[in-house]
């Protein structure tokens, strides 16, 4: 059993409009897990109850930057820390662990996302077990507005319709393709449109209006695009970096505005 390990892993904004459960960006603010600590976290944690799960041993104490539920990718990163700190316990890095790693944390979490995106950091496109980091012609700042209250993930997904029409969904194919498309290239005209969607954003903003508002802040101070960070209630841009600052101060006051880079890193064992 090795001691002494600290195992780090990134939030995370999933969906990025229209690529529902199919694209998530990893970004700099972060969860950290480590054994030795006088506030050990409860069995109740998502990241203890991972770390049982996989047959980690011992206290697991928690440390994180950004809140659970609003929309940040809590729960993905909690449970992909407990995952990898059974393996910090036994020396093993996180990029070895990174398949099995992913394996279990979609089960846990329903859905590969965030889960992803916190494992291999960047912007990843997953569908099933496939993942691929999306390349970045350009150098993006990622704003978001994160609001006092919380969304369970649970009630925003029953929100969703079952069915949609062939047109929705048609929309949504393109403009998922015009954002990889859009990021792969560079391409900051296109990003706005490349974010509109019409398959969950709009009933769940229908509930959220602070966080409508703080979209609309964005696109109207100049971010290349804005959309619900995963389920809500927080919202997240693409901003140039030097623009972020400026576009960050002109968001609502009702919620917390936060400036961060794109992680690239991923989780981490050290």
């Amino acid at each position: 059993m090795q001691d002494g390990w600290l195992v780090r892993v990134p939030a995370s904004s999933a969906n990025v409009g229209p690529a529902f459960d199919a694209v998530a960006v990893a970004i700099s603010t972060h969860l950290e897990v480590f054994p030795d600590g006088d506030d050990p976290a409860p069995e109740t944690h998502p990241a203890v109850r991972a770390f049982r799960n996989a047959g980690g041993r011992g206290p697991l104490c928690v440390r994180s930057r950004f809140p659970g539920g609003r929309g940040l990718g809590f729960s993905a990163a909690a449970r992909v820390a407990g995952l990898l700190a059974v393996d910090a316990q036994h020396g093993r890095t996180a990029r070895a662990a990174r398949a099995e790693t992913l394996r279990v944390a979609t089960e846990l979490e329903g859905h590969a996302d965030n889960a992803a995106a916190a494992l291999f950091g960047g912007v990843v496109a997953v569908a099933g077990r496939h993942v691929v980091r999306i390349p970045l012609a350009r150098d993006l700042s990622v704003v978001v507005w994160i609001p006092e209250h919380e969304t369970a993930t649970a009630s925003a997904r029953r929100l969703l319709p079952e069915q949609v029409t062939f047109e929705d969904a048609v929309f949504n194919v393109g403009r998922t393709a015009l954002l990889v498309a859009a990021l792969a290239a560079g391409a900051v005209d296109s990003m706005r449109v490349a974010t509109e969607d019409r398959l969950h954003q709009n009933r769940r903003l229908a509930r959220a209006r602070d966080t409508h508002a703080a979209i609309e802040a964005m696109l109207g101070a100049g971010a290349f695009a804005a959309w619900l960070s995963g389920s809500g209630p927080s919202a997240a841009g693409f901003a140039d970096r030097a623009e972020a600052p400026r576009i960050a101060a002109a968001l609502p006051r009702a919620g917390r505005a936060m400036v961060l880079d794109i992680d690239d890193e991923g989780a981490v064992i050290t």
